[in-house]
């Protein structure tokens, strides 16, 4: 992982950034407007999971700029341990306060992926939420096009056309990671997020789970209701018993205290 000014607290041997989301904004936005680049990985429960048990996904994510942890499970295992992380820093929340941020420092952004339609209306929308945001382009590739090069190579031309400064990539984990890692050699000067299903909320196509169920750390619960039969394994089968693993292995971290003491 590049270094940064941030702090590091450790969760099962993964390394995440201590930031609060206006630090993290402050950042990108610094950093973009120097013209460098660099890619942030917002890491919820399930990253979190597959991070530690998949070693593909460990060294992927390993390539990024910024790893913050998106997810009140992880904020809530970390003061278990006794290192805590600030605060909840969520790609769903990032894409708004980023964007603001890339309107008042005229960073274009472009938006890439997403349900048919939804990167052009979170552009919309954004565009009229912010006045001033520079967006560079929108494209929702057909399903599959990760797997044809000239697909790829059609997208790599077009982003290096419309140059953004940051680049919001809504195809799901690891998908979008995997997407990143390649196509940010083409653009090394802007930044890169993987976004999930944001575009759908920004846009109103899947209602976001009310604040203070995003706070009590149940947002998992509303996006289960939504789409069971997707989730379920992914929440029930999974989630579940990995936070309880995480929590065990937190506490006896705590417990066990500094190495050498």
């Amino acid at each position: 992982m590049p270094n940064t000014d941030f702090p590091i607290v450790d969760l099962m041997g993964v390394a995440f950034h201590a930031v609060r989301e206006d630090a993290c904004v402050d950042h990108i936005i610094r950093s973009a407007g120097r013209g460098e680049g660099g890619w942030v990985v917002t890491a919820n429960l399930d990253h979190l999971r597959r991070l530690v048990l998949q070693r593909s996904y460990r060294e992927l994510c390993a390539q990024a700029t910024l790893l913050v942890a998106d997810g009140m499970a992880l904020v809530w295992a970390s003061r278990v341990r006794g290192t805590p992380l600030p605060e909840r820093v969520a790609g769903s929340d990032l894409i708004v306060s980023l964007t603001r941020e890339a309107a008042r420092s005229r960073i274009p952004v472009f938006f890439l992926g997403g349900n048919p339609g939804t990167a052009d209306g979170a552009a919309r929308i954004l565009e009229r939420r912010f006045p001033g945001l520079q967006v560079a382009g929108t494209c929702c590739p057909e399903p599959g096009f990760e797997t044809l090069p000239t697909q790829l190579i059609a997208l790599e031309r077009l982003l290096r056309e419309r140059a953004p400064g940051i680049v919001y990539v809504a195809l799901g984990s690891p998908k979008q990671e995997v997407l990143i890692d390649r196509m940010r050699r083409a653009l090394p000067s802007a930044w890169w997020m993987g976004v999930g299903i944001s575009f759908s909320f920004v846009t109103g196509e899947v209602p976001r789970a009310p604040h203070w169920v995003q706070t009590a750390g149940f947002e998992w619960l509303h996006r289960l209701s939504q789409e069971p039969r997707r989730l379920a394994a992914r929440y029930l089968v999974h989630g579940i018993p990995f936070a309880l693993r995480l929590f065990l292995e937190s506490l006896r971290s705590r417990l066990a205290g500094p190495v050498g003491t």
